[in-house]
């Protein structure tokens, strides 16, 4: 037997089914990350192309928590901002890079092409990595110096690893030259550059630092000094890297 409209259940449906946007009130509320938030479907739409507002579009994608709010496993701490931007269009000032990622995620372009015009987000992306892009094999680099200080920590409380830095050519031929008469196993020393950019061999050998420490390692670096009789300065291309374990 069919049962008639006047006795189906009325009220949100809370146990793991979706609300239907049709049916949504015009007032939204949000669990994000464990943050709540109360705005509205219009301004959770404001850019119809956005991730954002697809999920608020059709037959929504998001699930609910216990008492209806709809869901979303982002980090709830930055949502505020990007609630701020859609109701105001004010571009947050505080936590750049966090909102920026959280930006990218819902894909609010608008607010990602004014984000990447501030300073922080401008001097990573454009100054910095376009940098760092004509460094061959700098991210690979970077894991194996990792790889290589690991080893290297059994029972120990700090480990080095060697790093050859040389920036033009001319330096690449003379650092392998200077390699073939130290006294190492020559797997043991990463070689970064040669690269064609404005930055110095001092500014990769910060962002080499910047980079292991982003990774949670505690790191510091000098020159490599060789012993007497070698045939080069090793400070020209040889810098020791020394992780500190505890």
């Amino acid at each position: 037997m069919s049962i008639s409209s006047e006795h189906k259940p009325l009220g949100k449906q809370v146990t793991g089914s979706l609300h239907t946007v049709s049916k949504l009130s015009p007032i939204v509320e949000l669990n994000v990350g464990g943050e709540m938030y109360t705005t509205t479907l219009s301004t959770l739409k404001k850019h119809p192309g956005s991730k954002l507002a697809e999920m608020f579009t059709g037959q929504p994608k998001l699930r609910t928590d216990s008492e209806g709010r709809f869901f979303i496993d982002r980090p709830g701490t930055y949502f505020k901002y990007i609630l701020e931007y859609l109701r105001s269009n004010q571009v947050p000032t505080q936590c750049i890079q966090d909102v920026y990622k959280e930006a990218l995620f819902y894909d609010i372009e608008p607010l990602i092409k004014q984000l990447e015009d501030s300073p922080q987000i401008f001097g990573e992306l454009v100054a910095r990595k376009q940098f760092l892009a004509r460094v061959p094999n700098y991210s690979e680099n970077i894991e194996l110096m990792i790889r290589i200080a690991r080893a290297e920590a059994v029972a120990s409380r700090r480990s080095s690893v060697i790093v050859c830095v040389v920036r033009t050519e001319e330096d690449a031929s003379r650092c392998q030259d200077a390699l073939n008469s130290l006294d190492m196993d020559k797997k043991s020393v990463v070689k970064f550059g040669p690269w064609k950019a404005a930055p110095s061999i001092s500014d990769l050998l910060d962002c080499i630092q910047m980079d292991v420490e982003a990774k949670g390692y505690k790191v510091s670096f000098q020159p490599h000094i060789a012993e007497k009789g070698f045939r080069f300065k090793s400070h020209d291309f040889f810098y020791k890297f020394l992780f500190t374990w505890w």
